[in-house]
Order: C-alpha cells, then structure tokens, then sequence
C-alpha cells in the first residue's frame, strides 16, 4: 500500500516539483549535448574548441585543442547537473513517500539519453493526481465536520 506524503510536506511539494522538471529537462539537454561530443570525439575524432585560431567555435582535430575546450565544459556540467538532478529525484521521491525503485528509475534520467524527457510528464501527472487526491480528502473531512 503506497504511502501518502505527511500534511507537513504537502505545501513543499510544489517547490520540489518544479526542482525536478527545471533539472530534468536541463540535464537531459546536456546529456544529448554530452552523447553528441562523445560521438564526435571518438567516432569522428573532432572536439568543439571556443575562442581558437580557427574562430569563435570550431572542431578541430582529437588533442589538438588550443583554447577553450567546450567538449570539457559539456562533460562538467553535465556532472553538476546530475547532482542537482539526483537531489531534486531524492527530494520529490523522498517528500511524495514513493518506493525506492521508483527513485533508481528517475535517477537513471540523467544517465540514460532521452529518458529524462519521457519521465518528467508522467512524473509530473502522478505528483499533480496526488496533490488533487489529498484536496479531496481535505475537503471530505472538512465537510464531515461541519455536518
């Protein structure tokens, strides 16, 4: 039987929900942004260099980068961001009282290409139906003591 969040932390849902879907939708970006340097890496040998003899932003050859390596940048923040990702994961599923597969299913959003994208609507749904489903309650109990 699932739980229900403690009518402590309902009013800290909604904070913690837009927390996810901020750092969903910015880590999933950057980990396409990630997959598409590892691919032009190591499978077509280029890296993305900004501010280098060949220009604002160029690719230049694998090891060859003179300037700023974007290709570097990507990677790091990514990493960062995967860390906010993996707190707001922690902090809705911990406030919404989920089971712990659930958790290691949205953490895997931002390893996994893409599935960041296809678990915030649904994520999002489920959080929202709940929110409603403790209004009602409330509304429920409100009304039987007033009758």
């Amino acid at each position: 039987m699932p739980l229900d969040p403690k009518p402590a932390d309902i009013s800290r849902i909604p904070g913690a929900l837009r927390l996810y879907q901020v750092s969903s939708i910015i880590t999933g970006v950057f980990l396409l942004l990630l997959c598409a340097e590892v691919y032009a890496k190591f499978v077509l040998g280029y890296e993305l260099e900004m501010n280098g003899t060949e220009g604002f932003l160029a690719m230049v050859p694998r090891g060859t980068v003179a300037a700023i390596n974007l290709s570097t940048i990507i990677l790091i923040v990514h990493g960062w961001f995967y860390v906010l990702y993996l707190f707001a994961d922690f902090r809705l599923w911990s406030i919404m009282r989920w089971p712990f597969p659930l958790f290691v299913l949205i953490a895997l959003g931002g390893i996994i290409p893409t599935l960041s994208f296809f678990l915030e609507g649904p994520m999002t749904r489920r959080v929202k139906k709940t929110l409603e489903q403790l209004e009602a309650k409330k509304a429920a109990a409100a009304a039987t003591v007033a009758s």
